[in-house]
């Protein structure tokens, strides 16, 4: 259970600052929305509330199973992002390949850490 503890708080610092960043950093977030997605400024705002609500939601007991659903759902709602940057390696070039390629392979992992420290016993 203690363990269970330790993935909730790596949630959580994921998808807070992660959210806040939308905010701090709006235009880094810009650069990795896909152009054929509508109303990006919007979508980076809109996917930056959700993720700080979403660890919000995990800290309370009571909402923490469905706060963890919502953030899986959120978290495959913004791969496309990653798999665009994946792709498109020239325009990050301040990130490595690899790196860009492992990023879809932690993705996976988070999900399973969400599902594991969020859902109920």
């Amino acid at each position: 259970m203690e363990t269970r503890y330790l993935g909730l708080g790596v949630v959580f610092l994921w998808f807070f600052l992660g959210g806040a960043g939308h905010f701090l950093l709006t235009d880094a977030f810009l650069r990795i929305v896909p152009p054929y997605i509508p109303f990006p400024l919007a979508a980076v705002y809109v996917t930056g509330v959700l993720e700080l609500l979403g660890a919000l939601a995990i800290l309370v007991p009571r909402t923490r199973a469905s706060g963890g659903i919502g953030l899986i759902l959120l978290t495959v709602c913004v791969t496309p992002a990653n798999v665009y940057m994946w792709m498109n390696p020239q325009l990050f070039p301040d990130i490595s390949e690899s790196l860009l390629g492992a990023r879809l392979f932690l993705q996976v992992l988070l999900i399973a850490c969400i599902w594991w420290s969020t859902r109920r016993d």
